[in-house]
């Protein structure tokens, strides 16, 4: 049985429910998938073990973030509004809370094989890393979560460039440390706001940032002042995607591209999957997420 078999089994006997939804997902991937997650889970498993942890933790860690974005979603489907309105009540709720963080970054990174929309987004950024892999020396990450962007683009990228990841949560550090496995990162515990480097960078990634702070436009414009002139940013963020993190609401698409715009951006290159197959008119109409994702240029 692959690490992923049974991943998908604790699943079923766990969460039926849920479990339609991930042999769902399964169904619709090619056999590219299954070579990925086999790596994927390997490398993880490890992890686990270093932890003195297991596929078993990992799996609860990501039923428990799942029970969470329900909640969520109830409380968004009632209301309209995210819970947490401020970065202040999201930083004290759950950045500077070790427990939350760890669970929640062990089923942040499970979801990225078995949510189709964040593996879709995976192999999106793997070819707009590649197609611009020449030309980065310096590379930048931005709330690195778990880890697995940067690794992907240091695979892409190769050993030769310069990689720095700025995260304003210690547990998120620890664990993309563990999971990059790689001293060529540098790894900087500090809020964006304050990172003031002496170079410029020539490709900025930002993986589902913008919806975790009050003034996303602000964010982007900081992201301006460190891009080389001829630099590439790439960001990812949500619409109506309820989480114990999430601040700021993006309705639809245009909602992304109009702050895009305000903060002296040009998109190059667009992304929207939708975590439902439907029209992007039925899933805006009843709040379904879509995740948004973009190579960016100064203007």
């Amino acid at each position: 049985m692959t690490n992923l078999e049974y991943i998908v089994n604790q699943i079923r006997i766990k969460n039926p429910l849920h479990s339609k939804r991930v042999q769902k997902n399964l169904k619709q991937f090619d056999n590219q998938y299954f070579k990925r997650a086999d790596v994927f889970f390997k490398k993880y498993e490890s992890l686990l073990k270093n932890d003195n942890k297991d596929f078993d933790y990992a799996i609860d860690c990501y039923l428990q973030m799942l029970a969470d974005v329900n909640f969520e979603s109830i409380k968004f489907l009632e209301t309209g509004e995210y819970t947490s309105k401020s970065f202040e009540e999201v930083n004290q709720r759950v950045y500077n809370n070790p427990e939350i963080m760890e669970y929640y970054m062990h089923g942040l990174l499970m979801s990225q094989f078995l949510w189709k929309q964040h593996y879709d987004i995976l192999l999106w950024f793997d070819e707009m890393i590649s197609q611009n892999s020449e030309k980065i020396k310096n590379y930048l990450e931005v709330g690195g979560g778990h880890g697995l962007y940067i690794s992907e683009a240091i695979k892409n990228i190769g050993n030769s460039a310069n990689f720095d990841l700025v995260d304003i949560s210690e547990s998120s550090i620890d664990i993309a440390k563990k999971m990059i496995a790689n001293d060529k990162v540098k790894t900087i515990l500090t809020d964006v706001f304050e990172y003031h480097p002496s170079t410029k960078y020539d490709f900025i990634t930002m993986g589902e940032v913008l919806e975790h702070v009050e003034e996303p436009v602000k964010l982007l414009q900081k992201l301006h002042s460190l891009l080389a002139d001829d630099g590439k940013v790439i960001i990812t963020t949500p619409t109506n995607a309820p989480a114990i993190d999430h601040i700021y609401l993006f309705k639809n698409a245009e909602d992304i591209r109009t702050i895009i715009n305000e903060a002296g951006f040009k998109i190059e290159n667009e992304l929207c999957i939708y975590s439902e197959d439907v029209t992007p008119e039925i899933a805006e109409r009843f709040k379904i997420s879509m995740m948004f994702a973009c190579v960016l240029a100064k203007k």
